[in-house]
């Protein structure tokens, strides 16, 4: 019997921040791993500028979802246009992950459950009731939830329920 093989694996461009950056988002989340560091030989070093022997890509669990970190250079930046989804149930989750993937970020970026990392990367952070709360049929109801959520930068879970009251 085969493992299974992830099909899709996020793969994250790093100027030269891809261990640190794997190292934090394991330090971050539960059930989280590098499961593989490579570093570069002399023809990847050369193609890529980086130095030979220097990380080129460390592979990464979180929650049994693999992602790869390499260091690429500058030639491309992380930009907001992808993002990933914490899902949450408690506001204990939503304050653990905001608080910890918000240190050292751009607050410039948060709003609505989003936030940009130290990195620069896109997370939202948000209560799996979220769908449920603007789109229950309801128009007048999801309307309240809407205003609620368009003032928080950080998800109050409770407000939105009294939102949707």
């Amino acid at each position: 019997m085969s493992a299974r093989v992830q099909r899709i694996t996020p793969f994250l461009w790093f100027d030269r921040e891809a261990e640190a950056a794997a190292t934090f988002y394991v330090s971050v989340f539960d059930h989280a791993r590098i499961t593989r560091t490579v570093r570069y030989g002399k023809a990847g070093a050369h193609a890529s500028g980086q130095t030979e022997g220097a990380v080129m890509t460390v592979a990464f669990e979180l929650d049994g979802q693999s992602f790869v970190a390499l260091n690429g250079g500058p030639a491309f930046q992380i930009g907001p246009a992808v993002s990933f989804v914490v899902n949450c149930v408690t506001q204990a989750e939503i304050d653990h992950y905001w608080t910890r993937l918000a240190e050292g970020g751009d607050e410039r970026a948060q709003q609505c459950g989003w936030l940009k990392d130290r990195f620069g990367v896109s997370w939202q952070i948000v209560p799996v009731q979220l769908p449920t709360l603007v789109d229950d049929g309801d128009p007048a109801r999801a309307q309240r939830v809407m205003e609620a959520l368009l003032q928080m930068k950080k998800i109050d879970l409770a407000a939105l329920q009294r939102a949707a009251a």
